[in-house]
C-alpha cells in the first residue's frame, strides 16, 4: 500500500464514505484521485455540497464499499443498523471498512452481524491526521478475514501509505489503535504539561520547542503539537473533543482488562478540563491553555 491510488486496469469502486469530517473529506478525496465513484454522506449538509464540487456523485445503488469514518461506537452502529441503514443498501458481498475508534469487542460484533448478512467487514483505524488524510498517505492499523482484506485493497491503495495487516480477526486492529491513542493523548498533555513549564522556568515556548526537538524528550506529538502553541494557532487539524472520546475508550478498555492506565487517566482529565472551559472545537494543543491559566500564564492567541 503506497497511497498512489487505483494500478492501471484495475476497476473503479462504487463507494460510499460516511463522515466527511477532517479525515474523512481527505480520504474521500484521496478515493477520487484513484479514480473511484465516490458518494459523501455527512450530518453537514455544506461539507457534501463541496465534496460534490470536487467531484462526487449524487448517490451510488449498491455499492461495493461502505467507508465509515465517524465519531464513535454508536454512530457507527447506527451508520450500519440503524433506519435505513447502510448494511440493507450494500451490494452483495460489499466490504465495511470501519476506521472509528471503537472497542475491540465491537469491533468484532460488527464483523459477526456483517458475515451474517453476506458482508464483508475489516477493522480499519486508521492514524496520520488530516493532512495525511488529504493526501492519501495515511497508516492504517487493519484486521479481519483474507477475503475482507482482498475487498478492501483497491481503497487501502488510495487512502494509505502504510497498512499494517494485524490477524485474520476484526478487533486486533481496534486493539492497536487504543495502544496508539494511548500515547497520542498523553504525548500531547505532556507536551503541553511541558512546554508551560518551562514558562514558569523563564524559558520562552520557542526555545523549547528548538532545543527539545532535538534530545531525548521529544517525540512526534511534541514536534508537531508545540509549534501551534508558539504559533498562538489554535485551528482545529484535531480538536480537543476528539480525546475525552478515544481516551475514554482507552481506559473502558483497560478496566475491562483490569489495567490500570493511571498516566491516560491524568492526561483525559486535561482535555476534560479543557472542553469543559469552552476550548473543545480548538486544536487539541490548546490543552496547554488549561496549564497555563492554572500557573497564572499567558499564551500567545490566548483570549
Amino acid at each position: 500500500m503506497n497511497g498512489q491510488g487505483r494500478p492501471a486496469g484495475a476497476p473503479a469502486r462504487d463507494v460510499v464514505v460516511v463522515g466527511l469530517g477532517s479525515m474523512g473529506y481527505g480520504m474521500a478525496t484521496s478515493l477520487l484521485r484513484a479514480g473511484h465513484r465516490v458518494h459523501g454522506v455527512d450530518v453537514s449538509a455544506d461539507r457534501v455540497a463541496n465534496f460534490r464540487a470536487e467531484g462526487g456523485v449524487d448517490a451510488i445503488d449498491s455499492p461495493d464499499t461502505l467507508v465509515i469514518v465517524v465519531l464513535n461506537a454508536a454512530q457507527t452502529e447506527a451508520v450500519l443498523w440503524g433506519e435505513d441503514g447502510w448494511a440493507g443498501r450494500l451490494a452483495a458481498g460489499a466490504v465495511v471498512i470501519g476506521c472509528s475508534t471503537v472497542a475491540p469487542v465491537f469491533a468484532r460484533d460488527m464483523a459477526a452481524r456483517c458475515d451474517a448478512a453476506g458482508l464483508h467487514y475489516l477493522d480499519a483505524p486508521i492514524s496520520g491526521g488530516a493532512q495525511r488524510a488529504a493526501d492519501g498517505t495515511l497508516s492504517v492499523m487493519a484486521s479481519g478475514t483474507p477475503a475482507a482484506f482482498d475487498a478492501s485493497e483497491p481503497i487501502l491503495d488510495a487512502i494509505a501509505e502504510t497498512v499494517f495487516r494485524l490477524g485474520d480477526e476484526a478487533g486486533a486492529g481496534s486493539a492497536m489503535k487504543a495502544i496508539n491513542q494511548m500515547l497520542a493523548g498523553t504525548h500531547i498533555a505532556a507536551m503541553a504539561e511541558a512546554i508551560t513549564f518551562g514558562m514558569t522556568q523563564g524559558v520562552d515556548p520557542a526555545r523549547t520547542v528548538e532545543v527539545i526537538s532535538q534530545c531525548a524528550g521529544t517525540s512526534w506529538m511534541f514536534e508537531n503539537r508545540a509549534p501551534h502553541v508558539v504559533d498562538g494557532d489554535y485551528a482545529a487539524r484535531s480538536s480537543i473533543n476528539i480525546w475525552p472520546k478515544d481516551l475514554g475508550i482507552v481506559l473502558d478498555i483497560a478496566r475491562d482488562a483490569r489495567f490500570a492506565a493511571p498516566l491516560t487517566a491524568a492526561a483525559l482529565q486535561q482535555f476534560l478540563a479543557a472542553a469543559g472551559s469552552g476550548l473543545g472545537d480548538q486544536d487539541d494543543a490548546a490543552v496547554a491553555k488549561v496549564y497555563a491559566r492554572n500557573a497564572g500564564l499567558r499564551l500567545r492567541g490566548d483570549s
